[in-house]
């Protein structure tokens, strides 16, 4: 493997009884501070892919990295990824590090919880993905996906991030919350919005519940989120249905361990979010992709019309074209471009001491675009991931998406169910150009969007 400027070779990871003492391991560098207090949040608000190609080549896989006014490290690139995310001494803690971006409105969401913790909570919760499970979510969301879509094709601009938005979160309140799916549209409206809020806060600099700030309408969001889910909490436990909402109410493991009424709270308030939020912008990042290659928008219109109007799991699954489209629309645009993380006591990644209490971003983003691990990576290739040339096996974490560890995404599978069934129907319905040299400015404040909506014109076959 090349080793670019500044990078230092990768280090294999000993056993914690052959690390050497701590204080003999040289710890991260400070002098790369940016601005005061704020650090680089600008640069990345502006360019993240820059940001995180900048401090590579100065400073390798640890660099210094000031996090909302606390000293903090950007983790970059596989191999130190791979160390954070197995964790194996349990030094890096999720909650206190998402806490000081989001934490207050995903409060106790299984991405914001920690080992035994983490563990008891995630076991349980694996009973909602079962591999039946999914079956029926697949089957379900069909008939959302339909209704949502009814009106795209009118041959007027609209902006397709903010339908897809709508469309995805109608699609979780139908597969997560089943019969309140007959909430008003303004009610729903009001929850999105309420999410958006929420997802928004990230990118705040007054992290206090001040009127007219991003977390001040945050926690606004979050007491709305509450309401709404908690007037519908007496019907779901009253009796079991194939809702995620009803399975969350009702599920227990072989000890008989459950979920609390607050559990059930917190836990769909961040599955929602989730489920609606990276899936949008998965299925935003796919449209254009196809736009500007229509060779591929084509082949992967030929499997879906190969398909009735409501494919089965097994049927969405063996979308091949289609899938090697998601995986590089996800490398190319992470949904989750970053993961946070805080060390709870001293830890040693690639040789270099990071201390106890400081904010740690691993740069999930940055290692999709590697030139290490794959050809030319800022094209847009999907054949890369074909089994002739599998570039994503070049290193276990070259591709990350999803995360990785005990925290990888539980949702993975039903997220992918989900966006291929959207393009599924796109697919068979309309056709649609953009052009080659369109490049959408987006917004890095928190999950990255693209600030025009992503301008677009649906036209029936």
């Amino acid at each position: 493997m090349t080793i670019t400027r500044g990078q230092t070779a990768p280090q294999p990871a000993l056993p914690s009884e052959e690390l050497p003492p701590l204080r003999d391991v040289p710890e991260v560098l400070r002098e790369d501070r940016g601005l005061p207090w704020l650090g680089r949040i600008l640069q990345y608000n502006k360019d993240p892919l820059g940001l995180m190609r900048r401090q590579w080549e100065a400073y390798g896989p640890v660099a210094p990295f000031k996090v909302v006014g606390e000293d903090g490290v950007m983790i970059l690139g596989p191999e130190a990824c791979a160390e954070v995310y197995q964790n194996r001494d349990k030094a890096f803690a999720n909650e206190p590090g998402w806490a000081k971006i989001i934490g207050p409105f995903f409060l106790r969401g299984l991405m914001l919880m920690d080992f035994e913790d983490h563990h008891a909570h995630r076991r349980i919760m694996q009973e909602a993905f079962t591999r039946p499970r999914l079956e029926a979510y697949a089957r379900d969301m069909q008939p959302a996906i339909a209704r949502g879509m009814a009106d795209w094709g009118d041959g007027k601009v609209f902006k397709a991030h903010w339908r897809t938005k709508q469309l995805t979160l109608d699609i979780a309140a139908d597969i997560f919350m089943g019969g309140a799916a007959s909430t008003s549209r303004a009610e729903m409206d009001q929850v999105n919005r309420a999410f958006i809020d929420c997802v928004q806060a990230a990118g705040g600099f007054v992290r206090a519940d001040v009127p007219l700030t991003r977390w001040g309408r945050a926690f606004r969001g979050r007491e709305v989120l509450e309401d709404f889910l908690r007037q519908y909490l007496p019907t779901k436990r009253l009796r079991e249905t194939d809702d995620i909402f009803s399975v969350l109410c009702h599920i227990r493991t072989e000890d008989g361990e459950g979920f609390s009424d607050q559990d059930i709270i917190n836990h769909m308030i961040f599955l929602m979010m989730a489920a609606h939020d990276t899936s949008t912008i998965a299925s935003t990042a796919m449209l254009q992709f196809l736009g500007q290659h229509t060779d591929w928008q084509d082949r992967c219109r030929a499997e879906a019309l190969a398909l009735g109007p409501e494919p089965t799991m097994a049927e969405i699954e063996g979308m091949t074209s289609l899938d090697l489209v998601m995986k590089e629309s996800l490398r190319l645009r992470a949904p989750v471009p970053i993961l946070m993380r805080h060390t709870v006591k001293d830890a040693v990644v690639q040789g270099v001491r990071i201390p106890e209490g400081r904010q740690v971003v691993v740069a999930a983003q940055f290692s999709h675009m590697m030139e290490e691990y794959w050809t030319n990576p800022a094209a847009f290739d999907p054949e890369r991931f074909s089994e002739d040339r599998r570039e994503d096996r070049s290193h276990r974490l070259a591709w990350q998406p999803f995360g990785g560890g005990v925290h990888k995404c539980i949702g993975l599978y039903f997220a992918g169910l989900e966006v291929k069934s959207i393009m599924h129907r796109l697919l068979r319905t309309y056709h649609w150009d953009i052009p080659a040299d369109y490049k959408p400015v987006m917004d890095n404040h928190s999950l990255p969007f693209p600030k025009d909506g992503l301008p677009l014109t649906l036209v029936r076959n």
